[in-house]
């Protein structure tokens, strides 16, 4: 390993060296460039995007943090009247709903966003408009909660929404419906943002960065992006089907009907428990970036951590009925549940033990930062433990739903989040204004968090060990409570503190810091080989790494990036373009252009905007408008994507000529489009669950004297998607073939056959003996159906579209891409029927 004085020396580059490397900036500068004015908002690249997730997360965390301060003044004393009680709970449910939603998830993707195309030396996100287009959707959805204040709508029904006490006869305004549209337009920021973080890493790493290589940031927030797909749509879908019985009565929740209020339960926390970890892990891939740093060496136990992220990726879904102890579900399950609880602690000692262990073999030097990391260990550490012992069920019957259970959520989500979210705030604060920051001014926060932290949340055990039950908004005097509410909300007053003057720091470190040179911390991971602040392309040349520390181990590669030696560093062509590397070596495989600023992303999540307030309003024609809106901004979208005139082979620089990712077999666009599936198909899981659970705790499934009708539409219908299958894979084969006239055919005798089967599902509809309102059974027979109706039509659209693209030359023997898209979700949409079939027609026959 080379010395700090000998990186330091070898990132000096010659006259004639700086000078090329001017000439290359102005270039890239020119192709790269964010426009001025108010065409900022038109900006896609992701050091403008991920600042905007940033900028817009702490918003949303001043805002919860006033209406927790609020809720701490209240409950300083007994029958205190500051906050009435409906008050109270408007303020509770957006606090939690706030950090969970609009905070913490967003924030972390913020600084994935910004970070990873940095650390794993690319240019840029590979769909940057889809990035920016899940910034809109997360900045409306939270519009839309925060815009109920000014209704008097506030939701009221707890950040978790359980029913019954949201459903139409017990919360008839539009309180809960604010929270359901506006958090499910948020999500699909985060579902957005997640294919995006995957695909990117998978694809786009520098030459020689194998999977074995990449920075535990990457491989954290690809383990989180996951998590993320499979956990995520299950919250989703829960909101849609609450929303839909609230709107139009359809019975999911309500027992008297069929349906029941655990269903919401199973959902929510399907989603809600691995949430925590979709929270704590980027954070702990932050750490693993701090610490090795400040240890001055490489990280102890790199496989191991990555082994031990991998675990809890699976263990975390196993975990969800870890909230639902008491609810009656039988102990045989209950024991079960609880030994994946105490088990996920294993997994997550490997991290704390890897990270001691490198500070106790290394050099630390005590900056802001890793005083941020000491606090976690600490804090989080003991939230960690209080999560043992709520794991053990008699316990949890206990405190469940005390101020017990506050005080560890808070000490994991504070501990495990907010201070590992400080510390890497302080450590890439140079990269992102290129100045340094104050020491003696950044250690008086950290100690006010630090003590006002343990002062606020450390007496909640107590106060929940004596009974204090959660979501109260008063309680009497004599109890015991009053004293130790009283030093809960001083500690509250410390903790703002702290994070004001956190904030304010950073204000200050902006305008006033003085300038830092490249790398200033001697970091051995590429994104400190970029200048600071950093510029739009980030690196004039992509390097090829041979280790996970490549600052620490290349002494020439920052010279070398920086004169263009290395790959695409011939700005000729005036695209945006990247590096397509091998999913496990990194090996190049392709060239990839993106996207250039555009309006398109912001017009896309307008319409969207229009569509969901249309929902809210129950003003049903706006939803139509704003849904029509969607589909063809996504389709102007969608066809000003491609480089007609392309070479299909371009030069990548080293020697190397590689295909255009339109012409790559491995283009990204095809695993953006396996990864929107897999999400799409837990969905549908989730649907398909919802109604075998029903099943299970019904009477009668379905009612008698009821059945879903004649098996002669269904068993056509069938006969007629299997027929369009077989018809798209023949129309494949002739693009591929060069038969263009064919392929065109082909796709209309699919379109014909989506609109015959679209019939046929209506005409089975017709043939349904039951109203969706009568009966929880037909709620979902409709629902499974309507689902399915919806991906047939998207995918008509799509098989229209790739006509017209063929027509147009986008679509030739060499580029593919689009085809095998179009067809892969064509043939995923009978599948998905064919599913639904079983489930609705067969599956009561074998009862």
């Amino acid at each position: 390993m080379t010395t700090r004085d000998d990186t330091a020396a070898a990132t000096v580059a010659d006259t004639g060296g700086a000078d090329r490397s001017s000439r290359l900036h102005h270039r890239f500068e020119a192709i790269w460039g964010t426009p001025p004015g108010i065409a900022r908002l038109s900006a896609v690249n992701h050091t403008s995007i991920g600042i905007r997730f940033i900028v817009t997360g702490f918003v949303f965390f001043v805002l919860g943090g006033l209406l927790s301060m609020l809720m701490r003044v209240q409950l300083a004393l007994p029958e205190n009247d500051v906050l009435d009680e409906g008050i109270y709970r408007q303020f509770f449910t957006m606090h939690g709903t706030t950090m969970m939603f609009l905070f913490a998830v967003p924030i972390l993707e913020g600084f994935a966003v910004y970070l990873i195309p940095k650390m794993i030396g690319t240019r840029d996100l590979v769909f940057p408009r889809l990035s920016a287009f899940g910034y809109w959707c997360y900045l409306f959805g939270g519009i839309f909660l925060y815009s109920s204040f000014f209704f008097g709508s506030a939701p009221d029904g707890g950040w978790f929404m359980y029913v019954p006490l949201t459903d139409a006869q017990f919360s008839p305004g539009p309180n809960t419906d604010f929270w359901l549209i506006g958090v499910t337009f948020a999500e699909v920021s985060a579902v957005a943002a997640a294919i995006e973080l995957i695909v990117a890493i998978l694809k786009t790493r520098a030459p020689g960065m194998s999977l074995d290589r990449m920075p535990l940031f990457a491989w954290y927030i690809l383990i989180t992006s996951f998590m993320i797909i499979f956990a995520f749509p299950a919250l989703i879908l829960g909101s849609i089907l609450l929303e839909i019985e609230r709107a139009f009565g359809f019975v999911f929740f309500d027992a008297g009907r069929g349906g029941h209020p655990l269903l919401w339960q199973h959902l929510f926390w399907i989603f809600g428990h691995p949430e925590v970890y979709i929270i704590f892990l980027p954070a702990a891939g932050m750490l693993s970036m701090i610490i090795p740093t400040f240890a001055r060496r490489p990280i102890a136990g790199y496989t191991w951590i990555v082994l031990s992220v991998i675990a809890i990726g699976f263990l975390s879904f196993g975990l969800w009925v870890h909230h639902m102890f008491t609810v009656g579900i039988p102990q045989l399950a209950l024991s079960f549940f609880a030994a994946a609880s105490m088990a996920i602690a294993i997994p997550t000692g490997i991290q704390i033990f890897a990270w001691i262990a490198t500070l106790w073999n290394g050099r630390p030097v005590v900056t802001i930062p890793l005083l941020f990391v000491l606090g976690v260990f600490f804090i989080f550490v003991l939230g960690g433990l209080t999560g043992v012992m709520l794991a053990l069920v008699p316990f949890n019957w206990q405190v469940h739903d005390t101020h017990f259970v506050v005080a560890h959520l808070h000490y994991v989500l504070i501990g495990g989040m907010v201070f590992p979210l400080f510390a890497g705030l302080y450590y890439w604060l140079p990269l992102f204004s290129g100045r340094r920051y104050s020491e003696s001014l950044g250690r008086a926060p950290f100690w006010l968090m630090f003590i006002g932290f343990n002062v606020t949340f450390l007496p909640m055990h107590l106060t929940g060990l004596l009974g204090m039950p959660r979501r109260v908004h008063t309680y009497a005097e004599g109890l015991g409570w009053d004293w130790l509410n009283l030093v809960s909300t001083i500690g509250s007053f410390l903790l703002a503190a702290g994070i004001a003057l956190v904030l304010l720091d950073v204000i200050l470190h902006f305008l006033f810091g003085k300038r830092a040179h490249r790398n200033p911390w001697n970091a051995g991971t590429l994104e400190w080989a970029i200048e600071a602040p950093v510029p739009t392309y980030n690196f004039i040349s992509i390097p090829r790494v041979q280790g996970r520390d490549p600052l620490w181990s290349q002494a020439e590669l920052v010279n070398k990036m920086n004169r263009g030696e290395l790959f695409l560093g011939n700005p000729d062509s005036d695209q945006r373009e990247l590096l397509g590397t091998n999913t496990v070596t990194g090996e190049p495989e392709s060239v990839i252009r993106i996207s250039k600023s555009t309006w398109i992303p912001l017009l896309t999540a307008l319409p969207l905007a229009l569509f969901f307030f249309g929902l809210l309003a129950r003003v049903y024609v706006l939803t139509a408008i704003g849904g029509a809106l969607v589909v063809v901004a996504a389709l102007v979208w969608l066809w000003t994507t491609g480089h007609r005139q392309a070479p299909d082979i371009v030069d990548a620089g080293c020697g190397v000529s590689l295909p255009i990712q339109y012409a790559s077999p491995q283009a990204p666009g095809w695993w953006a489009v396996c990864f929107t599936i897999m999400a799409d198909a837990v969905l549908y899981s989730s649907l398909l669950f919802a109604y075998f659970f029903l099943w299970t705790v019904s009477d009668a499934w379905p009612p008698a004297d009821h059945s879903p009708g004649s098996l002669a539409f269904p068993l056509i219908g069938i006969v007629v998607l299997l027929a369009s299958s077989a018809v798209v894979v023949w129309a494949a084969r002739c693009g591929r073939e060069g038969a263009s006239v064919r392929f065109r055919y082909g796709q209309l005798v699919a379109l014909v056959l989506g609109f015959a089967f679209l019939v046929l599902q209506t005409l089975m509809l017709l043939d349904f003996d039951m109203r969706p309102q009568q009966h929880a059974y037909a709620s979902l027979v409709y629902t499974i159906v309507g689902f399915h109706l919806v991906h047939i039509v998207i995918a008509m659209l799509m098989a229209g579209f790739v006509f017209f693209r063929s027509w147009f030359g986008y679509i030739t023997v060499s580029r593919q891409l689009e085809t095998r898209v179009s067809s892969i979700f064509w043939h995923y949409s009978v599948f998905q029927w064919l599913l639904g079939f079983g489930v609705i027609y067969l599956f009561p026959a074998m009862l």
